[in-house]
């Protein structure tokens, strides 16, 4: 089964890995990602239960945390559905993981234990077999583990708060926009995270952000707004 492990890097203590609620939630969250449940779609907390052999108390805490990262859209009498893919909301939260994702690269160079540090190299370990297979789960679930896993080794839970949300919400749009990725396509995406893993390890804080910012595609200008003008 995959796994995502973002519950223990959210800085949630009330969300343990190993909570019913949290496994839920996971599930349903790559499910979101993959788009096995779509944009628009009717989220009906009994066919949940059913699908995910659980509780509906523990459905009804996964949607709630959901609803608050902004992936399901619930109101009053009409029900909870999956939220759409917003073009601002992507650009918008793009812009902000410009400029937090690389900060917390820096900051994990600078404070990340050799545990911390294992975590995130181990991410990928299986990762030429899932490019080469093309399996986007797999390759979904290591993405978002890896960017939760450097996170927490910033040492500030503040921010990853912030930032574990904003990149399920790209993950969406990384599977759309991955869906026709060759193998090599695929493996350039994966040694560009290894490539951060390596220099956060090295301790080197600017070839961290740096690296941090290739990955997301980001150049130095992007992350600078221009000047307000009188």
């Amino acid at each position: 089964m995959l796994v995502l492990d973002v519950c223990s890097s959210s800085g949630l203590e009330d969300w343990s890995p190993d909570l019913q609620k949290a496994k839920v939630y996971e599930k349903i969250l790559l499910d979101l990602i993959l788009g096995e449940l779509p944009p628009g779609a009717r989220l009906d907390e009994q066919s949940l239960a059913a699908r995910y052999d659980a509780g509906l108390a523990g459905v009804r805490d996964a949607l709630g945390r959901l609803a608050l990262e902004g992936l399901v859209i619930r109101r009053a009498r009409s029900g909870t559905t999956v939220a759409p893919l917003d073009l601002v909301d992507l650009r918008q939260g793009y812009e902000a993981r410009a400029l937090i994702e690389p900060h917390c690269a820096g900051l994990a160079a600078r404070h990340a234990s050799k545990a911390d540090i294992a975590a995130i190299r181990a991410v990928f370990d299986d990762a030429e077999a899932a490019a080469k297979a093309r399996d986007l789960p797999a390759l979904v679930a290591m993405d978002q583990r890896f960017h939760a896993a450097v996170a927490r080794a910033s040492g500030n839970l503040a921010l990853a708060r912030i930032l574990i949300p904003l990149q399920h919400k790209a993950a969406r749009f990384w599977v759309f926009s991955f869906g026709g990725a060759t193998e090599a396509e695929l493996m350039a995406d994966i040694e560009q995270h290894r490539e951060v893993a390596d220099v956060i390890a090295s301790g080197d804080v600017e070839a961290s952000k740096a690296a941090m910012m290739r990955v997301l595609s980001v150049t130095p200008e992007a992350v600078q707004r221009p000047p307000v003008e009188a």
